[in-house]
């Protein structure tokens, strides 16, 4: 089973999450750029994740608001800066922290035989926005998702054509 590896070196201000998926990569692309398939699995188990908008192209912008099981609702929104079947390049706000602005940058890796790597780069704005992120339990909110996503591929590769 493929697992989820997080990496925060002390000191920097960035976050390196990366996964193996079995799925080809074309779908691992959908599966990040579609709001109906981003809303499966965006969140951690017991959220509800809604697609406000996400236009998946340089310029375009996304929001999303997740609700937990108490009600509580939590936003976010980013810009777009390149968006290609390999490579994602966007900025995240959480909005109850406006102008604590990170830049994501997705790498999607053909590994060939159905299989791809994805890569989540996150740099924050300083060292202590990043420890503040890890400090609020983002590895597990991190991790969870990208089971999600497994999952999610899973499915979808089930209900996909045969190539």
């Amino acid at each position: 089973m493929a697992e989820t590896r997080i990496v925060a070196e002390s000191g920097k201000q960035e976050i390196v999450i990366s996964r193996e998926f079995d799925a080809p990569p074309d779908l691992v692309f959908r599966a990040c750029t579609d709001p109906g398939l981003v809303s499966q699995w965006w969140a951690p188990e017991g959220i509800t994740t809604t697609v406000e908008e996400m236009d998946a192209k340089p310029g375009g912008t996304w929001r999303v608001t997740q609700r937990d099981a108490e009600g509580n609702k939590y936003a976010f929104h980013g810009v777009y800066h390149e968006v290609t079947p390999e490579r994602i390049v966007d900025t995240i706000e959480y909005e109850t922290m406006p102008g604590h602005v990170l830049l994501e940058t997705e790498t999607i890796e053909d590994l060939g035989g159905g299989r791809t790597k994805v890569t989540d780069h996150l740099v924050f704005q300083s060292v202590d926005d990043r420890d503040g992120m890890l400090q609020s339990g983002m590895e597990e909110e991190m991790t969870g998702p990208m089971e999600r996503l497994a999952g999610l591929l899973q499915s979808l590769k089930q209900k996909a054509p045969a190539r």
